[in-house]
């Protein structure tokens, strides 16, 4: 079995912190979850304290840290090493933007396994935020099927920030004019499922239902209610998707019990 977890840790500092009060925290569900892969978005820290934090973990890290000081960043953590690593999905305008980070991680059976690590803009609708958005996901239709292309196990995971359908999201009528569930941002998702031919395994395990959820907002009482948003997935290649077996939304107990405003994502494939 292989484990594959994704999730926005809103802050590593914050998420690791949390272990040291009255709550578990990120080091603890790491040690506690048994997991092969981790990808972890929105990091929102140099690479040295990353490693650092990371250090007694017994996971390979590799991180791609934003330019712009306390924002973004994303890292893939593994078990086994990684043979290699890129930052950046193809526009170089994206290198330095802390949002996409790939590893090839050679599995038992020989294979190679390319995961990666992606966190999607939130956007703003009708802002220049929202138009970087879009560049964003134009390239990663493109790296997608390049990645689709090479014939290789693969796994797209992370905050991609869109709630592909009504199921995915508690409230659709109310958002369907805001950033996140807007239609021109689920014609992506369509063009991933569809012509390019990835598989959105969390969807594909838990069936026709609303969510399950992976992000509530901090105020008011959206987790006490799960009035929800789906926007964390692992996007896997058809032949990887077809040994899923279990997709699991580590949901905290309660408010107070959070460390991070999403939830991890944990996906078991017969590998």
């Amino acid at each position: 079995m292989l484990r594959i977890a994704t999730v926005n840790v809103n802050g590593i500092r914050a998420a690791h912190n949390k272990t040291r009060g009255q709550s578990a925290g990120l080091s603890e569900w790491l040690a506690a979850r048994d997991v092969d892969v981790v990808t972890l978005q929105e990091v929102r820290a140099p690479d040295e304290i990353v490693h650092q934090i990371l250090a007694d973990t017994g996971y390979h890290v590799v991180h791609s840290e934003a330019a712009a000081k306390g924002r973004a960043g994303v890292a893939v953590l593994s078990r086994t090493p990684p043979t290699a690593h890129r930052v950046g999905n193809g526009d170089e305008f994206f290198d330095d933007s802390g949002r996409w980070i790939e590893a090839d991680i050679p599995l038992a059976d020989g294979s190679m396994l390319t995961v990666v690590s992606a966190y999607v803009h939130s956007g703003e609708a009708g802002t220049p935020r929202q138009e970087e958005k879009y560049r964003f996901l134009d390239q990663m239709v493109v790296r997608l099927a390049e990645i689709r292309a090479t014939g290789a196990h693969a796994v797209v995971t992370g905050d991609l920030n869109v709630a592909h359908t009504e199921r995915d999201i508690k409230n659709w009528k109310a958002n369907r004019k805001k950033a996140g569930f807007l239609p021109e941002e689920r014609a992506y998702f369509d063009r991933f499922m569809g012509e390019l031919g990835w598989v959105d395994v969390h969807r594909s395990l838990a069936g026709d239902v609303d969510g399950p959820y992976t992000w509530w907002s901090m105020r008011g009482k959206a987790f006490d209610t799960d009035a929800g948003w789906r926007i964390d997935y692992q996007l896997a290649t058809p032949e990887l998707a077809a040994t899923a077996r279990l997709a699991t939304v580590d949901r905290a107990i309660s408010w107070a019990e959070r460390w991070s405003d999403h939830a991890p994502l944990v996906i078991d494939y017969d590998l």
